[in-house]
């Protein structure tokens, strides 16, 4: 804001200077243009043409009989009279009958500003190069500060966000309570012959709250807490991330006990010598200096580093050792606990109405994590306000989970009624095959209401959190999932493009089972293929195969064989449930949507799913 004001300041300097430039030089031309030498005018005086003289100064403004007015120039250093008479001018012709002759004393203001008329624009343009030379300087001073570091600190006096902020993750909040006890009793360790921590990593799905925790660390510790991200150490210049690193750590040490939160520090961090066409010099630079803050002479300050990250895999080997990083938090997705509270924590100071049962929420929402339970309030409270409703019903909270996982409504697009026939069959495909088999989750509620790119979708969730998936667990996900497929295939002896993303992820599925958990009885407890990433591209792009060609072909097989037993499952349970299939898709041509109630209603849960089922239909 100061840098623009100068700037508007001396816009206003340069346009006075220009415009008293341009007034001065045509009043000068004007003047010029009608200006008469003295001896003309004795001329104009002896044949009488000369009505009135006024003399002011040195300068002499003539008026004419004819009415014209025009200047002339006498010499300063004699009287006007003497110098008209030397030139042939009687005393007669200067009569007051023939001429009045009028003398001005000269005015101080007019001397000040005839001089001003010439000092001013030359004052101007000083300032202009002075203003120049001072900006050169300032730029200097950028320059010369081009290796500072850009961190932000916070005091800590006025938290913004504190641990009661944060749920669902209570094994990390307690690991971040000692750091922060840590610095505001160190007797208490040090009396013991326990040491500060160097560093504290933050590791974590995206979305799990790393950031959100070090801002609570930062109110919790009321000790200065300097914040950066990775990517503001590395420039374009070699050197200025490792002048960033050192000058980060001074101004923390000058201020110990202090804590420096590096978000993202993968960007910095990533191992060295890693990638095609050899390394980042600048990042490799930076990365070094930063493990000799971290971990090198003269380090006995009480200032600890916590870093953030998703992708600790990549990280350099350097930085995870103990002495830098003494303790890696883990930061997972919530249970269902979890997301219970972290749901209470947004939920505070919204109107909810008393009859949102926050824990049912919680279970309908399996593999949400922070960031999505924020969204999913935020949505809620969206809709309850385009629905004119003064508190958040348990209708928007469902209707926002399904925003978050498909999108919105699409109830515009136009199906013809051949088309929506399929993609109700398809559905009720889907959520027959599911609530028959033991092992699949629940089905809550089945829609041929187009949602994103899905033409219609089946929502089913595990009656409580799984840490582990059994074989039989993952099959039959695996035909529930070609459950549309089968009914499409049954009903109509057709099969569509619906299915493409069920066969997407069945095939991943499948391939996940054979070649990473070892779950094919052809080829053994074995993982097959070494992924590989290229980290100068950042994404895994390659897999390494250790494996014959005798292997892959049969990786293929078992693939296969395992795709094709579940839609022949899926087929086999639609044959045995075709009353129900039909029935279900007639509801949803009918009503378009069906809660778990109905949906129950039409299709109670089969007794083989509480105890026992048979064989042919068994995962």
């Amino acid at each position: 804001m100061k840098s623009r004001n100068q700037s508007f300041i001396i816009y206003i300097l340069l346009f006075i200077a220009i415009i008293a430039m341009v007034f001065f030089t045509v009043n000068q031309q004007t003047a010029g243009a009608d200006e008469i030498p003295i001896n003309q005018l004795a001329a104009d005086i002896r044949a009488g043409r000369v009505e009135r003289i006024i003399e002011d100064d040195s300068r002499l403004e003539v008026t004419y009989r004819n009415n014209d007015v025009k200047t002339s120039v006498k010499d300063p250093g004699a009287p006007l009279i003497v110098q008209l008479i030397e030139l042939g001018v009687t005393p007669e012709d200067l009569s007051s009958e023939q001429i009045a002759v009028d003398i001005r004393l000269p005015s101080p203001l007019l001397g000040i500003v005839s001089i001003a008329s010439y000092i001013l624009p030359f004052l101007i343009l000083i300032g202009l190069f002075w203003f120049i030379f001072r900006q050169a300087q300032g730029s200097n001073n950028a320059a010369m500060s081009f290796g500072k570091s850009k961190a932000r600190m916070f005091s800590g006096d006025h938290p913004t966000v504190t641990f009661d902020d944060v749920a669902g993750c209570d094994e990390a909040k307690e690991e971040l309570h000692e750091v922060v006890e840590f610095l505001r009793e160190p007797q208490k360790f040090i009396s013991l012959g326990a040491r500060i921590p160097k560093g504290v990593l933050l590791v974590g799905a995206p979305g799990t709250g790393k950031t959100l925790m070090a801002k609570a660390v930062s109110g919790e510790a009321g000790v200065p807490f300097f914040s950066i991200s990775g990517s503001e150490f590395v420039e374009m210049f070699v050197g200025v991330g490792a002048s960033r690193v050192r000058d980060l750590f001074e101004q923390a040490k000058r201020h110990s006990p202090a804590i420096v939160f590096v978000d993202e520090i993968d960007a910095v961090g990533r191992h060295r010598g890693a990638g095609m066409g050899g390394s980042h010099d600048e990042r490799e630079q930076t990365l070094n200096q930063l493990l000799v803050e971290m971990d090198g002479f003269g380090t006995d300050t009480n200032v600890i580093i916590i870093a953030a990250t998703n992708r600790p895999d990549i990280l350099d080997p350097a930085l995870l050792r103990p002495g830098r990083f003494d303790r890696r938090v883990i930061l997972d997705r919530p249970d269902i606990k979890g997301r219970e509270m972290i749901l209470r924590v947004h939920v505070k100071g919204k109107p909810v109405s008393p009859e949102v049962d926050l824990h049912d929420i919680a279970r309908s929402t399996p593999g949400f994590v922070g960031a999505d339970i924020e969204n999913l309030v935020n949505e809620a409270a969206i809709l309850a306000a385009r629905r004119d409703k003064r508190i958040i019903e348990y209708d928007e909270f469902m209707e926002a989970i399904e925003r978050v996982i498909a999108g919105p409504e699409r109830k515009s697009r136009l199906i013809n009624k051949e088309e929506k026939k399929i993609i109700a069959y398809h559905e009720a495909g889907h959520a027959v095959v599911i609530n028959a088999l033991p092992e699949a989750d629940t089905v809550q509620k089945v829609s041929i209401i187009s949602r994103g790119e899905a033409g219609g979708y089946t929502m089913a969730f595990p009656e409580e959190d799984r840490m582990l998936r059994s074989r039989r667990q993952l099959l039959s996900d695996m035909i529930g999932l070609l459950g549309g497929r089968a009914a499409e295939d049954i009903v109509f002896n057709d099969i569509t493009s619906g299915a493409s993303n069920d066969l997407e992820r069945v095939t991943k599925l499948a391939r996940t089972m054979v070649m990473r958990l070892g779950m094919s009885d052809e080829l053994g407890q074995m993982v097959y293929g070494k992924k590989e990433e290229l980290v100068f591209l950042g994404r895994e792009m390659s897999e390494q195969r250790d494996y014959s060609e005798h292997i892959a072909q049969k990786i293929d097989s078992a693939i296969q064989n395992i795709v094709q037993d579940s839609y022949e499952k899926a087929k086999t349970i639609l044959k045995q449930y075709r009353d129900e299939l039909d029935s279900v898709a007639e509801k949803l041509l009918d009503v378009e949507t069906l809660d778990a109630d109905a949906f129950y209603e039409i299709f109670p849960t089969p007794v083989e799913k509480n105890g026992g089922i048979p064989e042919k239909i068994t995962a």
